[in-house]
């Protein structure tokens, strides 16, 4: 049979008990905080993508061209070599702005600017051309550039896996992989440029493996890009640059002895076979 408590002993009963749900809301509280909010390790994992920016191709414009007036030549091939460094500083700065912007980005800030550069340079080619002889025409289509994009994606926060200073060490060299996504761009010495006149029964040869080396180049960009952050130090010398010299360098030799054939065979043109990485 129970007996019920003095009044007093209920009171302190109601108490502890109350203490204790106290305590035990405080528990709930707390464990609910805990299981709702990430940690600070696990919300840098969210990891954030950078493509790879990348390489601009732009149509050639010296295979598109009628013979040149010796008269001409100068300036035509003075505005060739401008083109290729317009497409040189478009890379660049593809490479150099990557993730900014929205979606049409490349194309307001870099194709758009790039496409007006190439037109009034190509015009000033016809004009100098039609001075002395027909000046093309259509050659105006040949202005406008478009992105080849490709590359493995650079991953900006690392796996963030792990914990302490194991994590974090994971996280930061992460970070350093995907900060290297400006790739760069490969500049090359203008070979058209330095040629002498090129007679008539050579021409097709000579500005066929002038397009191939423009061709050289862009491909050459184009895995730099997809390649970031591959091998060591010397990858981009060794993988890139240094077949790139060769290739250039068989490619010149055929321009040197199509020219050969029926007029001095110029010299001095294998200079121009190695190329530079420009950061």
């Amino acid at each position: 049979m129970s007996r019920a408590l003095p009044k007093y002993d209920r009171r302190r009963v109601a108490v502890i008990g109350g203490a204790a749900a106290v305590v035990l809301s405080g528990a709930v509280v707390a464990g609910s905080a805990l299981a709702g909010t990430p940690g600070g390790n696990g919300g840098a994992a969210n990891a954030r993508t950078l493509a790879a920016p990348g390489t601009i191709t732009c149509p050639d414009v010296a295979s598109r061209l009628p013979a040149v007036p010796a008269s001409a030549k100068a300036e035509v091939d003075r505005n060739l070599t401008l083109l290729q460094t317009q497409i040189q500083e478009a890379n660049t700065r593809l490479a150099g702005t990557v993730g900014q912007g929205g979606p049409d980005f490349v194309n307001n800030a870099i194709l758009g600017p790039l496409k007006d550069k190439r037109a009034s340079t190509i015009d000033r080619i016809a004009i100098a051309i039609g001075r002395t002889s027909t000046k093309p025409t259509g050659l105006d289509t040949l202005a406008a550039c478009t992105l080849n994009t490709g590359g493995a994606a650079g991953n900006g926060n690392g796996s963030g896996s792990g914990s302490g200073n194991n994590g974090q060490a994971s996280g930061n060299d992460g970070a350093q992989a995907g900060g290297a996504t400006a790739a760069g761009t490969i500049t090359c010495p203008d070979v058209a440029s330095r040629l002498p006149a090129v007679p008539a029964s050579a021409k097709a040869e000579v500005d066929r493996n002038l397009t191939l080396l423009q061709t050289q180049l862009q491909e050459a960009n184009t895995r730099l890009a997809r390649t970031v952050g591959q091998g060591g130090p010397d990858f981009v010398n060794n993988a890139i640059l240094g077949p790139l010299k060769d290739k250039r360098a068989s490619t010149i030799d055929r321009i040197a002895i199509a020219i050969g054939r029926t007029s001095t065979k110029p010299t001095g043109l294998d200079t121009l076979a190695a190329c530079t990485l420009t950061k």
